[in-house]
């Protein structure tokens, strides 16, 4: 194996009026030429701060990289440190030798400029050729990246694209000038399952191809089981261990990467609550990381497993309820409208007759891919969306039939958690301000201090802190503000609580902490909850029954357990071959796929 990059000792702060945060600290690696690298760790751990210090793409002020090299070995065997370039210097070296990918492909593409003439752009901005043949490049880069209708992505614009498409052309551009060395920082983490198999599947094929060497980011170790030969695993800035792909999931030697393997949801088993990081370390005030050696990983899986006569006597309890919710025939149609007077031409069928109902206390797991009508369902059943036709029944009370004030306040009862808690959350209100606001609206409470006392509960709850009452969502982190979101929901006292992708933006553990808070209130309020994924691994873990939805449709419905062990339709097999298992016979066997020894 020969090096392409070996990055030494490089330490980056981020200096602030009050204090420098070393983001990445003292840090080596290496990456060998034609092998796949992947940096893996939760969100504040380094991994792309890392990244964009090799790209030199730090913002200074506030970061700066104050120590290390990072040592490019080239073609005719010299090498040059890429920490030492000047800056002109260093941009011939982007784009040509060493490309990135970023998470998100909507805020790195410019919205104005056409997909196509981005790339062209791109091409002859580092190579010596005109915009024809640049032009015609970029046409054969959109037939490579697998893109439908290359021709015609050519002249599109990023909003005219799914989020699938979009990465593909991110990756196309990074792919223009062949480069040596591909960094690619998070970039399936917001897609659904299997268009980030299908991603996936393709890097590996560019990768081959190309023989280039890649850099992979992701806090999933299952899809670093599917891409990666080489692991590091980051924590806090360091790197706590770091080896080939198979000796970290066979043998994982430090504790933050036991925890890592053992918070993700398991198809295999059904467990009461997922393992966390926190039940494999203990951390001390000073940053020293003691292991809890009392727990392993296959003992503690074994110790939280539901048994089979456990499952028998919730499933006989829930089937005896009446419904809670009981939905029938539901259609929401959305007008097409064309022409300069906005005639409606035809209908999107979002929702097309859809009927199921959910028991007191039960986990109904709405899942499916983007586009299949899921949320809009959740919303719908809310009258956030109106319905256009069928009927839905709310503990014996007609939804639809509602008046304004009566919905108001039936309100009271059915709540909703949204995909990205920032967006949902005023900024310009306090956390204690926007739980106490729901609070006010609906008349619960005798005066402020009577509804502060019942926040700080509230917050309690949800692990948050009586100090956080102050704060505001910008100062809290993802997991910590869906927490947020979770507390205000419950402020109500609802008896049915619909969660939209309330996880599928959170590191594996951070999401393994919210779906237990959220067993948790369920178990502890009698909540009843239909959650809505597009990750069957999650639906399984949480849900009592799942229903797999494809084009507005419930194409199949089962208990969790029978949908996965035998799916009857083939959209439900391939939901569930999509998910990254991380398993050692599967590592094997993409090894072989790579031919790496």
């Amino acid at each position: 194996m020969q090096p392409l990059l070996e990055v030494r000792n490089l330490i980056t702060e981020f200096r602030t009026d009050h204090h420098v945060m070393r983001a990445v600290n003292d840090v080596s690696f290496t990456v060998h030429k034609g092998r796949t690298l992947g940096i893996v760790g939760e969100s504040g751990s380094g991994k792309s701060v890392t990244s964009l210090s090799v790209m030199r793409l730090i913002q200074t002020p506030p970061g700066k990289i104050v120590g290390g090299q990072a040592i490019f070995h080239e073609k005719d065997g010299t090498h040059t440190d890429l920490l030492q370039l000047s800056e002109d210097r260093m941009r011939s070296y982007r784009g040509n030798r060493l490309a990135m990918i970023f998470q998100e492909p909507m805020t790195s593409l410019n919205p104005v400029f056409t997909c196509g003439d981005q790339i062209i752009e791109a091409i002859q901005l580092h190579q010596n050729v005109d915009k024809q043949v640049a032009r015609e490049r970029t046409l054969e880069l959109l037939k490579e990246v697998q893109l439908p209708r290359p021709e015609q992505m050519l002249t599109s614009y990023p909003h005219q694209l799914s989020g699938g498409q979009k990465q593909r052309v991110m990756i196309a551009m990074a792919m223009s000038c062949n480069p040596d060395l591909l960094i690619a920082d998070e970039p399936t983490t917001a897609l659904d399952v299997t268009v980030q198999a299908t991603i996936l599947d393709l890097m590996r094929g560019l990768q081959r191809n190309h023989g280039m060497s890649m850099m992979f980011i992701t806090h999933d170790l299952g899809v670093i089981a599917e891409i990666a030969d080489d692991v590091i695993v980051m924590y806090k800035g360091n790197i706590v261990e770091q080896g080939p792909v198979l000796q970290i999931f066979e043998d994982p030697q430090h504790p933050y990467t036991k925890g890592l393997l053992a918070c993700r949801p398991r198809l295999d088993k059904k467990l009461r609550i997922l393992p966390t990081v926190r039940d494999f370390m203990d951390e001390a005030a000073d940053g020293t990381i003691t292991e809890r050696s009392a727990n392993n990983v296959d003992a503690l899986v074994h110790q939280l497993e539901f048994t089979a006569e456990d499952i028998q006597q919730r499933t006989a309890h829930l089937a005896a309820q009446q419904p809670l919710l009981d939905v029938r025939n539901l259609e929401v149609h959305f007008p097409v409208k064309s022409g300069f007077f906005g005639k409606t031409t035809g209908y999107v069928k979002a929702v097309d007759d859809v009927s199921f109902d959910v028991k007191p206390g039960e986990t109904l797991g709405l899942v499916g891919e983007s586009g299949c009508g899921k949320t809009t369902t959740g919303r719908a059943i809310l009258r956030l969306v109106e319905p256009t036709a069928g009927s839905v029944t709310f503990n014996g009370v007609n939804v639809r039939a509602l008046g304004s004030a009566q919905l108001k306040n039936m309100r009271k009862d059915f709540q909703i958690i949204f995909q990205d808690p920032y967006s949902s959350l005023n900024p310009r209100l306090s956390v204690g301000s926007a739980i106490t606001e729901v609070l006010r609206v609906h008349g619960i409470g005798e005066h402020d201090k009577d509804r502060k006392e019942q926040v700080l509960y509230l917050l309690d709850k949800v692990d948050l802190l009586p100090r956080h009452f102050n704060n505001y969502p910008h100062e809290f982190s993802g997991g910590q503000r869906q927490r947020i979101c979770v507390a205000r929901a419950l402020a109500l006292k609802p008896k049915l609580l619909i969660c939209d992708e309330s996880v599928s933006a959170l590191d594996v553990s951070v999401q393994a902490q919210v779906l237990n808070l959220l067993v948790q209130l369920r178990d502890e309020f009698n909540l009843t909850y239909i959650f809505i994924s597009h990750d069957l691994s999650v639906v399984k873990f949480i849900s009592d029954r799942i229903a797999v939805m494809n084009a507005g449709k419930i194409v199949e419905m089962g208990s969790a357990a029978e949908i996965y062990q035998n799916p009857q339709q083939e959209y439900t097999r391939s939901l569930i071959e999509a998910i990254p298992m991380g398993t050692v016979q599967e590592i094997r066997d993409r090894m072989k796929e790579r031919g790496v020894a």
